[in-house]
């Protein structure tokens, strides 16, 4: 069997391991034929957690005596499957359960009780690429998919899956199965996307999707994503439009939003420079959120002449109070986007109404092994300094076989101000064990 990834370069190890956590990490080929294959997927990742402090960012405490210790974890199992067609057009699909569950206290934002378990449908969708039947298009320059998926756009700034899992601290309603730092269930309930390429670096992407989750007010939206790559690096513009939420849980303002997004993200044609920077405006539907902006700009070397191939990265991300992150995630490792383990997880900012300014350091002994430290300072930009802080965040990310990743992190986080931390403004102390196991 096959490594679920191939690690061409040490410093995109956690690019990597991002991608295992947030698609199908492993498949077992059942049968092959001229007519296609049939796979069996299985995906587990498990993770045990402390912090010395929890918050009360809900209201609805858990854990009114500081410390919280609990483990989540996750399986997801199925088939997927393709069908060969004339042309080298194909079929394609997936069926896949996700079981799901949170253990011991709770997680220290107070979101979930640690009594989740939860089996449901994961991915249930249907695909077909065009291979060779479009010549001008190039190969597999169209392609259309619908159903239950995981979809993600650009640097997953405001689309990385439905990925939000509460459990029911906030009441049996919101309950995904808990899991929530994990952000187990990941597919939006419905779909349907075209995707259009020309093979020669322009492509787009015209999409609708529709959230099941309570917790994200079922929201539906719509949207179109184009992009423009060459050796520079890819060029991006999103327009998103809001459609409709469920009333009963918030967010009305996702009703008739409009979302304009424009990035960038490479090297600018210089080996060992990434740049990345994406501005985002976006006007409410209604008047219960204000309209805002949000933008970051991000430069980063890698030393890759030198032993264990260092890399620094500095990044400055502002969010206007009333800004709506929507569906953000975990995307090319830690720090994209939620900035800080503790900071974006549990106490906030959770990417609105906030400067940040973060300083990245990453250094790769082997193909299969990163250390990194991560330093994040917070202003609150409405001014009162309730989310002012800072957080550092140390980590490692070992690819131990093909079946096994571990990434252990530390975390302290420092409050200005007791704010959302119950009874104080102690440094909190945060540790995390992440173990992926691709079967």
């Amino acid at each position: 069997m096959k490594t679920p990834f191939k690690i061409r370069k040490p410093y995109l190890l956690g690019a990597a391991v991002a991608a295992v956590m947030a698609f199908p990490a492993h498949a077992y080929n059942l049968h092959t034929s001229d007519a296609g294959e049939v796979n069996l997927d299985i995906e587990a990742i498990l993770g045990t957690f402390s912090s010395q402090e929890s918050y009360d960012v809900t209201g609805a405490a858990v854990n009114d005596e500081g410390s919280s210790n609990w483990q989540e974890a996750y399986v997801k199992y199925g088939l997927s499957a393709t069908r060969n067609l004339n042309q080298g057009a194909t079929l394609y699909g997936a069926l896949n359960l996700l079981s799901s569950g949170t253990f011991g206290d709770g997680d220290a934002g107070g979101f979930t009780s640690g009594d989740e378990r939860k089996t449901k449908v994961e991915d249930a969708y249907l695909g077909w690429r065009s291979g060779n039947m479009i010549s001008s298009l190039g190969e597999n320059g169209l392609e259309f998919s619908f159903g239950r998926q995981n979809l993600s756009f650009g640097d997953g700034f405001l689309i990385n899956g439905d990925a939000l899992n509460f459990g029911d601290a906030l009441g049996k309603e919101l309950n995904r199965g808990g899991a929530y730092w994990l952000a187990a269930r990941k597919a939006f309930d419905q779909t349907a996307v075209l995707k259009i390429a020309n093979g020669k670096g322009l492509r787009s992407d015209i999409f609708w999707i529709a959230s099941d989750n309570k917790a994200q007010s079922e929201t539906e939206l719509a949207g179109i994503n184009v992009e423009y790559s060459n050796e520079k690096g890819t060029f991006g513009a999103m327009y998103l439009k809001g459609l409709d939420v469920n009333e009963d849980f918030g967010n009305t303002h996702r009703d008739g939003q409009d979302t304009l997004s424009l990035r960038f993200q490479g090297n600018a044609g210089v080996e060992n420079l990434f740049l990345s920077s994406e501005f985002v405006t976006q006007k409410q539907g209604d008047d219960t959120r204000k309209d805002a902006n949000a933008w970051y700009v991000e430069a980063g070397w890698t030393f890759a002449e030198v032993p264990w191939s260092p890399s620094v990265n500095y990044r400055y991300s502002t969010f206007e109070e009333g800004f709506d992150p929507l569906f953000f995630g975990f995307n090319r490792g830690y720090g994209t986007w939620f900035q800080g383990e503790v900071a974006s997880n549990y106490a906030g900012p959770f990417n609105s109404e906030t400067d940040v300014h973060h300083l990245a350091l990453k250094a790769s002994p082997s193909e299969t092994l990163s250390f990194g430290a991560l330093f994040f300072d917070f202003g609150d930009t409405a001014g009162n300094g309730s989310l002012d802080g800072q957080e550092v965040d140390l980590y490692a990310e070992w690819v131990v076989n093909e079946h096994l990743i571990i990434s252990p992190l530390l975390g302290f986080y420092t409050p200005d101000n007791a704010g959302v931390q119950i009874g104080n403004s102690d440094t909190n102390t945060y540790f995390q064990m992440i173990a992926i196991v691709p079967f």
